[in-house]
């Protein structure tokens, strides 16, 4: 079910859940990392082309910070005005802002390899007026090491693992069930 949930996605859709989590208020939920990983994982197997996989999520999600920096620059302090309701909380905008304080201008890059603070740093930078010629080169170089990575990652493994067709199914769905733990335990703080 997985593999034809990833196959039936698609290049398109696995760049739109790349573009979405990197830069729009609703994408924090979506699975980047363990999408990635396991796109790397079939692109191994032969299921994607592992250099249009790479080079388009690349570009959506450099193309997604830059949204989510622009978004950030235009509504400012509106966005920390906000109520909360299931899409938006605005402790997953202070979590951002205590992680921003603490690295500075890298945030934009390491927010890439932690959910959640992924999709809202790029919306702090811009309403925090950081310079968007800094931004840039960070989330430019923050993207690409990214999917990078984690695509590769993905690729390596299932490269090093004979006969990995046999294995994808439960390696895909570990990695998915993991990626949402955070979302889930999200949930529940809210719910509490």
């Amino acid at each position: 079910m997985i593999l034809s949930f990833l196959e039936s996605l698609g290049f398109l859709g696995i760049f739109f859940v790349v573009f979405a989590e990197s830069g729009l208020f609703f994408g924090f939920f979506f699975p980047g990392d363990s999408l990635l990983f396991s796109a790397g994982l079939l692109a191994s197997a032969g299921y994607f082309n592992i250099f249009y996989l790479f080079i388009g999520s690349f570009i959506c999600a450099v193309l997604g910070d830059n949204v989510g920096y622009w978004t950030g620059k235009k509504l400012g302090p509106r966005i920390f005005s906000k109520p909360n309701s299931f899409f938006f909380n605005k402790n997953n905008l202070d979590r951002t802002a205590k992680f921003y304080e603490r690295y500075g201008k890298k945030t934009i890059v390491l927010a890439r390899f932690v959910p959640i603070v992924r999709t809202f740093a790029p919306i702090l930078a811009g309403a925090g007026k950081m310079k968007y010629n800094n931004f840039i080169f960070y989330n430019v170089l923050g993207g690409f090491l990214w999917t990078f990575a984690v695509i590769f990652s993905g690729y390596f493994l299932g490269n090093s693992i004979k006969n990995i067709d046999q294995y994808i199914l439960p390696i895909t769905a570990v990695i998915i069930l993991l990626s949402l733990i955070p979302f889930f335990t999200e949930f529940l703080k809210r719910k509490n």
